[in-house]
């Protein structure tokens, strides 16, 4: 039963878990995936999720979800989103570095010779119409979770997390089809850490949107009680903003 207008947290060891596999899964992946990266992965969405299920029992179980702690959760959200952007401009900074300082080891062009590029208006053009496309269904979602219309809720929600899992896996397809590859001089590099690590944050996406899909078919979920589907429908924008940069400048002017 909640006794004070702040949360108080309880002992738990998923924050350190997630540190700790977190921390695993980028060394793995500096040392090329050799030792279990996809496990490591599998340990990360596991922990997610049974995350989810304490912080959701904390809520609905246990009451102990105050207004203050909601409006402290949307700051934690915004600053954590916030991370995020700056971790996207230095893949940004790092491009434009390349583009606007050509080395002349890479034949003082961009793209280097023997770079063959993806046509932006081939793939890349029909994930930003998908990612363009799932962001208008999410926020006709939040107008109808707004209006009590709970049909329309998950119908719409749903239809989000089939066009982001559809999104992840044309790109997927776009990397095997690819003539270069990661060690494809810096701009394989680039090209891959950023639209790589950008398909990472979507599947991260579609990770939240799962579990406010979860909490919205078990009716958990109401126009006055909504903030976890507003931090995914956040995130999920967020996401839908970074691609729109990836796109213009990786894809299209880098073409």
């Amino acid at each position: 039963m909640m006794i004070s207008v702040f949360h108080v947290l309880s002992l738990s060891l998923w924050p350190l878990m997630m540190s700790g596999a977190v921390l695993i899964s980028f060394i793995s992946l500096y040392l090329s995936m050799k030792v279990g990266f996809n496990m490591l992965l599998l340990v990360v969405i596991l922990v997610m999720l049974n995350w989810f299920k304490d912080v959701s029992r904390e809520s609905d179980l246990m009451m102990e979800h105050s207004f203050l702690s909601v409006v402290f959760f949307k700051t934690g959200m915004i600053l954590f989103i916030t991370s995020e952007v700056m971790f996207f401009v230095s893949f940004f900074w790092c491009y434009f570095d390349f583009v606007l300082a050509v080395d002349f080891e890479l034949g003082g062009v961009w793209p280097p010779k023997g770079i063959q590029s993806i046509n932006p208006f081939s793939i890349p053009l029909l994930n930003t119409l998908i990612l363009l496309s799932s962001g208008v269904l999410i926020t006709w979602t939040h107008f109808s979770i707004l209006n009590n219309d709970w049909f329309y809720s998950v119908v719409t929600l749903f239809g989000t997390l089939v066009l982001g899992i559809y999104f992840l896996c044309i790109q997927f397809q776009e990397y095997m089809d690819a003539t270069y590859t990661f060690m494809s001089s810096g701009y394989g590099s680039i090209f891959f850490l950023a639209t790589g690590f950008h398909g990472f944050h979507v599947l991260l996406g579609c990770a939240l949107i799962s579990g406010s899909l979860y909490r919205m078919v078990t009716l958990k979920m109401d126009a006055l009680s909504h903030y976890n589907f507003e931090f995914s429908a956040w995130y999920w924008h967020f996401v839908d903003v970074v691609w729109l940069f990836l796109f213009i400048f990786i894809y299209w002017w880098g073409y």
